[in-house]
């Protein structure tokens, strides 16, 4: 497996539990948007902790571009990652990933789901082929809502956000469950993408696929 050392360009905190880094980005390195590498941090301690994060810039923009999120109360690599500061060292490995655009359709993401969906949905703006997809945005609040206005801007009134743990003005307050997929997909013919927490991928990969859709159709990460 190669593995590159790249610098930490930049940090912007997103949320209160996620940020935004820019890393150098490796000559000759290529993906595809929705695709992710295993990342470490370049120091004794933690350097053969690999997780896997997905990349949420464009494959043709200068430096690479990371959305992660820390469970601090873990005190594992994403609080770790949390914690350094501009100049500082990662380690990336070899591009892999099984969720690629194939076509029109809806985007179901639960929490920080959302990651292999942001570089998708940036470079079909940037084509002007957004139009005609939809997103279903899950979160547990409000503020729990990763690049929010981006989402908005690019999507208009094809972002669905929903709340499961509040009620806020202009969102669903519910589960995405089969009741809710009946009630806001009308049509299971084209393609559905998902990408969140193991079970909620899983569950509503299988309500998709009673409702209709073909399990080909269905793209999650494997």
């Amino acid at each position: 497996m190669s593995e590159f050392v790249v610098k930490i360009l930049k940090i912007e905190r997103l949320t209160h539990d996620v940020k935004r880094f820019e890393v150098e980005k490796p000559k000759g390195y290529t993906f595809m948007p929705g695709q992710a590498t295993e990342v470490a941090i370049n120091n004794l301690i933690w350097k053969n902790e690999r997780r896997p994060f997905t990349f949420t810039g464009l494959h043709d923009a200068p430096n690479l571009e990371f959305v992660i999120k820390t469970y601090p109360g873990h005190k594992g690599v994403t609080d770790a990652i949390h914690q350094l500061k501009e100049g500082d060292e990662l380690l990336i490995h070899d591009v892999w990933g099984a969720i690629h655009y194939k076509g029109k359709g809806v985007f179901i993401a639960g929490g920080a789901g959302i990651t292999p969906f942001i570089a998708i949905l940036r470079k079909l703006h940037q084509d002007k082929q957004i139009h005609g997809n939809t997103l279903i945005f899950s979160n547990k609040t409000e503020r729990d809502i990763i690049l929010r206005k981006e989402l908005e801007n690019m999507l208009g009134n094809d972002l669905i956000n929903i709340v499961t743990r509040e009620k806020v003005e202009g969102m669903r307050n519910s589960r995405i469950d089969k009741v809710f997929l009946l009630e806001t997909i009308k049509d299971f013919d084209g393609h559905f993408y998902v990408c969140g927490p193991d079970k909620f991928t899983n569950d509503i990969a299988d309500i998709l696929v009673q409702l209709g859709a073909a399990v080909e159709s269905v793209i999650i990460e494997k």
